[in-house]
């Protein structure tokens, strides 16, 4: 028996080999294995007294700037429409999550197409009022990208605000206003407390986000680690001093995932002793007149800043010239997309289920273990994956040249897919798991009663009940990687440009007019699950 469980269990350690190789890999490089620990202790030496602390300050002034900025957008809009009513409100709820399909370096690539010196908001100042020289700020700069993060990542904060808010605000605040405290002080004193764990948690995971980012950083030319990472590997050629700025990253990472999971566990404590808040007593308060209006500014300012203003801009080259974009290419980088997408979705699945029924079958110390393990890719940065692969890769060459492994990693599509499942595997995995959580576990026990085996439970009793949560999974994943930009850009097979790359390739090279069909391409596909997020929440909330 024992033999046989553990026999059983190689696949799961197999498993969790594969999806944690990137991060061990690049914790590996600090060891003394030869000279490397003595190389890597001069390399971060070196690079202390030369980049690191401007990459350093810039990061953090960046995260800082957009943690506040996202919290106190994601806030303001979260209490509008959930502490008060007005008309529109409904569909202003869903209007803000637009930003959430908008990938923050298309975002970027709109602005300044409009707003720079040759942009045509600037040249029409210029024309009609007989002005010279720039007249905006330049929008490649670090205001520019904290402006570009804010708008695009707020939904993080506002999503979790909202849901708090909704939960627990409107009984207390009713509460509140039968005892007599006025509308101000029943904001402040009673729904902004409520709801600091979850903006808490919003915060975190815009600041992850912020940290992983490549597109913005690199086209504003803004030095953070995820640029550093890839100059000291591709501008430098020096992987160990790339491992060095991975392993920093990856550390401020971990700690802002303790910082989201302690919030998560405030969020979860502070639920347990609220009640619902649908009752007839205890609804929004009404708006009318200018507070009405103040709130539609509140919840309409992000929402033309971070979808409508960069839709039309990319617009505004596609109206004016068809004739010029790239149709035959553009064809030929939605398919690699598509196809990647596809293949990645489709294992991502299946790793996924293969994951949640051994935890459903057997919940041990191991299957938990390697499930933490799966959950775990989606916060490292797509920068560290692409090191944590390639340095095995750069190992496996020297010490094995014949293998003829590294060129299956790097020309072909295997070293990309498997850095989509080491990033995406948590989203299909958190899915699944709600299915699961769905199914009674007294229809596993009528099936072993009846004589049916693993495979048949799975394939006869769960499958059936789990197409909806595999379907959203496959979804998701597929969204998320036709998004992914840093680890394509090094990883993808040759001749494989997808739209995401050719979309930072042609606004690199300033032909922002061509790279708007890519983005706007990329923009429709990532309205699909905004669509049915929304139409969840609205399913799901209080009327």
């Amino acid at each position: 028996m024992r033999l046989l469980s553990a026999l059983r269990s190689i696949p799961l350690l197999l498993l969790a080999f594969a999806l944690t190789l990137p991060v061990l890999a690049v914790l590996a490089s600090w060891l003394p294995w030869g000279h490397g620990g003595e190389e890597a202790t001069g390399i971060l030496r070196e690079m202390a007294a030369t980049v690191l602390p401007g990459y350093f300050a810039t990061t953090v002034w960046l995260a800082v700037a957009v943690g506040a900025g996202a919290a106190l957008v994601g806030t303001a809009t979260a209490a509008a429409v959930t502490l008060f009513d007005f008309r529109g409100r409904r569909t202003l709820e869903w209007l803000l999550l637009l930003p959430l399909a908008m990938p923050a370096y298309v975002t970027a690539y709109a602005y300044t197409d409009f707003l720079q010196f040759s942009g045509p908001l600037q040249v029409w100042l210029r024309a009609t009022y007989g002005l010279e020289g720039r007249l905006l700020p330049e929008v490649r700069s670090l205001g520019g990208a904290v402006w570009v993060f804010i708008f695009s990542l707020y939904p993080y904060v506002y999503l979790l605000a909202r849901t708090a808010l909704g939960e627990r605000a409107a009984h207390l605040m009713e509460a509140a206003r039968l005892l007599g405290a006025p509308l101000a002080r029943r904001v402040r004193t009673v729904a902004l407390p409520l709801a600091r764990p979850a903006v808490a948690a919003g915060v975190a995971l815009v600041l992850m986000e912020t940290l992983a980012d490549f597109g913005v950083a690199s086209y504003f030319g803004i030095q953070t680690f995820t640029t550093g990472i890839y100059k000291a590997w591709l501008s430098m050629d020096n992987r160990l001093a790339a491992a060095q700025l991975a392993t920093i990253l990856l550390v401020l990472v971990v700690v802002l995932l303790q910082l989201e999971q302690r919030a998560q566990r405030r969020m979860r404590f502070a639920t347990s002793g609220v009640g619902r808040a649908g009752s007839a007593e205890a609804q929004p308060q009404r708006l009318m007149g200018w507070r009405c209006a103040v709130a539609w500014g509140v919840c309409a300012v992000p929402v033309a800043m971070g979808f409508f203003a960069p839709v039309a801009f990319m617009l505004r080259p596609l109206a004016a010239d068809w004739s010029v974009l790239p149709w035959d290419r553009f064809v030929e980088w939605a398919g690699h997309s598509v196809r990647l997408g596809a293949i990645t979705a489709v294992l991502a699945v299946g790793v996924a289920m293969a994951l949640a029924f051994a935890v459903r079958r057997r919940a041990g110390r191991l299957t938990r273990g390697v499930v933490q393990l799966a959950s775990v890719g989606y916060a490292v940065p797509g920068a560290v994956i692409v090191v944590g692969l390639l340095l095995p890769v750069g190992w496996l060459q020297a010490v094995a040249p014949d293998w003829g492994v590294p060129a299956i990693i790097t020309a072909t599509a295997v070293g990309i897919v498997w850095a989509y499942l080491v990033r995406f595997c948590a989203v299909a995995l958190q899915s699944v798991q709600s299915g699961y959580a769905r199914i009674p576990a007294s229809l596993d026990d009528s099936a072993r009663m009846l004589g049916t085996g693993s495979a048949g439970l799975l394939a006869r009793v769960h499958w059936p009940l789990l197409r909806r949560s595999t379907a959203a999974a496959a979804l998701l994943v597929f969204v998320d990687v036709m998004k992914e930009l840093p680890a394509t850009m090094v990883l993808r097979p040759f001749n494989s440009d997808t739209l995401a790359v050719v979309a930072y390739q042609l606004a690199r090279d300033e032909r922002l007019g061509e790279a708007a069909l890519p983005s706007l391409a990329l923009v429709a596909v990532g309205l699909v699950p905004v669509i049915l997020l929304s139409r969840t929440l609205r399913a799901s909330g209080p009327r």
